[in-house]
């Protein structure tokens, strides 16, 4: 009986308990309920008791949304990033590069929305220095930038303005395609901050492009480079030499494009003499079709240690560094420089290239280092004989890797010590190439007219700002890619009735539902 009787009791307790338990929590959530339910029948007969005072509640609802949005958008606050890269935030680094700027800076988007995240972007820099000021535009309310600037009606454009000083920049400048990922990385920032720095530097580089012994010109088939380098803040002139007898004082870069004739003793001794002094040159070789006698050229080059150029082009057989299968149109490995350290997933595109020799074992003798900017692959020939149109090397072609763009400097003197005097050197910067760098139509081969100056202008612009001593106009690229999506205007208006209508229609489903069972009880 004991035992029976101890087996009731324990099978009585956890009910017991079990009760108790559910009393508590009851007698809590009966209370919760009739604080909680003051607010809602507050509502309920205060506001919801007539259609009026309703529509009136959502109004209210509505403009506390906008005015929030509005409020935030007023801040300027810098907008969360959640990219591993920070993609849309202004880095410490362009901070740090505009912050001591003591001019008004102003970038205006043209034809640009306020929610475009290139334009939340620029608005940062007014967060590193309140004289750079970023805001969107158009046509309608500043005719006066649309006209100044050339842009047209319907299209967008990006003015960055200081002053008297100007660039204008694109969204297609904003960024750069890897073939590689297929992806398009955004270099919005690094653009956006070199043009910032070129219209309030008080140092505009000048280039000089030689003129008389060349088919290539800015006025013919150079047209483009020349567009370029205007819009990079670098003033651009051309050089008749033997009407001036030098290289003038303020040349901060000669160009030199494909020499079709000779230098006359003039051209070749003002051109010597700029070397000596320190002067850097750009030089652009096409390959070259007909033997031609060009003494005074040979010497200028050998001041570096290039040897003469020689009848023949290079012919790819690495079906990964060619475009297309073609062999003429060559993607070149890019060395290490500061030059070709951000075009390695962009690349370039070298059509007719010649091959440079240089005289390896003269390079200590002159004083002269050397960098190679751009070789072929090991498996590329050098074909000399034009009516063979075999696309491998024959007997007698010289083949194996060869250098197609190179970076040759040159001590003019050296540095002093005792006196703290630096040295004195002079730079060049050469290709085999001059296509790649010009808009000019070759004819021949019908895949030759993919071949733009857009595509490669990055490699010829990183030349000249090295070589004016403008790092800072030198091409960078933040180390990850984004694909950019563009909504359609379907697409946009889509999201916005998602984003601002369904809310509404919920909320009027919701009081007629509730008019509707509340007239039932």
């Amino acid at each position: 009986m004991k035992g029976k009787e101890e087996k009731i009791k324990e099978e009585k307790m956890p009910k017991e308990k079990k009760a108790k338990k559910e009393k508590v929590p009851k007698e809590k959530k009966v209370k919760k309920d009739k604080e909680t339910s003051k607010f809602v029948q507050m509502i309920k007969k205060k506001w919801l008791i007539d259609g009026t005072k309703t529509f009136i509640l959502i109004l209210l609802i509505i403009t506390v949304f906008i005015a929030i949005n509005v409020g935030m958008q007023s801040l300027d606050l810098t907008p969360l990033d959640f990219t591993q890269e920070k993609l849309y935030t202004l880095t410490d680094e362009s901070k740090e590069k505009v912050k001591d700027i003591d001019k008004d800076v102003k970038i205006y988007f043209v034809g640009y929305s306020d929610d475009n995240a290139d334009l939340s972007l620029a608005k940062q820099y007014k967060n590193a220095n309140e004289k750079i000021v970023a805001e969107a535009v158009n046509a309608d309310n500043r005719p006066d930038l649309v006209e100044k600037y050339g842009i047209e009606n319907g299209t967008t454009g990006i003015i960055v303005e200081c002053g008297d000083r100007s660039k204008v920049l694109s969204s297609s400048d904003l960024v750069t395609y890897d073939s590689t990922t297929y992806e398009t990385i955004s270099i919005a920032e690094e653009k956006l901050t070199s043009a910032i720095l070129s219209v309030t530097t008080d140092n505009i580089p000048k280039v000089y492009f030689l003129e008389g012994y060349s088919n290539f010109r800015l006025d013919n088939n150079m047209y483009y480079l020349n567009v370029y380098l205007e819009n990079e803040i670098t003033e651009v002139d051309t050089l008749n030499i033997l009407s001036t007898g030098n290289v003038p004082d303020d040349c901060d870069t000669l160009v030199i494009t494909s020499p079709s004739k000779d230098f006359d003793d003039v051209a070749k001794t003002a051109i010597i003499n700029y070397i000596n002094r320190g002067g850097n040159i750009l030089w652009l070789n096409a390959a070259m079709a007909t033997s031609a006698e060009l003494p005074n050229v040979n010497e200028v080059l050998a001041l570096y240690g290039v040897n003469p150029f020689e009848v023949g082009i290079i012919r790819e057989t690495d079906s990964s560094r060619m475009v297309s299968g073609s062999p003429d149109l060559i993607i070149p490995n890019l060395g290490y420089s500061s030059i070709t350290e951000d075009l390695y997933s962009e690349g370039v595109i070298f059509a007719n290239a010649t091959k440079i020799n240089i005289n390896k074992d003269g390079l200590e003798d002159l004083n002269v280092t050397k960098t190679d900017l751009a070789t072929t692959s090991e498996n590329a020939y050098f074909r000399t004989n034009f009516n063979n149109s075999s696309t491998t090397a024959q007997e007698g072609e010289e083949t194996g890797s060869f250098v197609i763009g190179a970076e040759l400097e040159k001590t003019i003197t050296e540095k002093n010590e005792e006196t703290g005097e630096a040295a004195l050197t002079s730079k060049l910067v050469i290709y085999g190439e001059n296509y790649f760098a010009s808009d000019y139509q070759l004819m021949e081969n019908s895949q030759y007219a993919a071949i733009q100056l857009v595509y490669n202008k990055d490699l010829v612009l990183n030349s000249l700002a090295y070589l004016s001593d403008r790092e800072e106009d030198i091409t960078a690229r933040k180390s990850t890619g984004t694909v950019t999506y563009t909504a359609t205007e379907q697409q946009d208006t889509i999201v916005r009735v998602i984003i601002f209508a369904v809310p509404v229609v919920i909320i009027l489903i919701g009081l007629i539902v509730w008019q509707k069972r509340r007239r039932k009880k």
